[in-house]
């Protein structure tokens, strides 16, 4: 697992390094009012990449850890813990009541996403990955995986966005 997890994060290092738009080209556009490019920091890019070292890690209610499985919320705390040396724990709704609110259209890679997923307000969590998706672990396939924003399910169920990383 740790091999898989460096051998991915060296491959998307070298490969972010080559990505780009061409001269005179401008940012896809999702249905959302386009944001100024604004490169992530270290700490989003970190939280980003290991987010996608964990894709296909099995799905665990309140899993705290790859090893035995994560849920939503214990996927946020592990890799914001590892990934940004910062404490973000407790269930998604208790996640969603710090950091600072940001409008769905200024969304940056490693802020988090919020859905009520359960009839419960703020009952699931995800991390914005760019490109109007994010990484979170749903219980409906067992693994990690990655979905768009602009599905049906999750465009309904979306609540809000914060960050914890500015």
């Amino acid at each position: 697992m740790l091999r898989n997890l460096i051998l991915f994060l060296s491959i998307a290092l070298v490969l972010a390094g080559c990505g780009g738009l061409p001269t005179g080209s401008s940012p896809a556009r999702t249905g959302y009012r386009t944001v100024p490019h604004q490169p992530p920091g270290e700490k989003a890019q970190e939280v980003v990449l290991y987010a996608l070292g964990l894709l296909d890690t099995g799905y665990r209610f309140g899993g705290k850890n790859p090893e035995a499985g994560l849920d939503c919320s214990g996927m946020v705390s592990y890799i914001y813990r590892q990934a940004a040396g910062l404490r973000v724990e407790g269930s998604a709704a208790d996640i969603a009541r710090r950091g600072h609110e940001i409008p769905r259209d200024s969304l940056r890679p490693g802020d988090l996403v919020f859905f009520n997923t359960l009839n419960r307000p703020y009952s699931h969590v995800g991390i914005y990955i760019g490109d109007n998706r994010f990484v979170h672990a749903p219980n409906s396939n067992g693994k990690i995986r990655i979905d768009s924003l602009s599905s049906r399910y999750f465009a309904d169920r979306f609540e809000a966005a914060r960050s914890y990383l500015d």
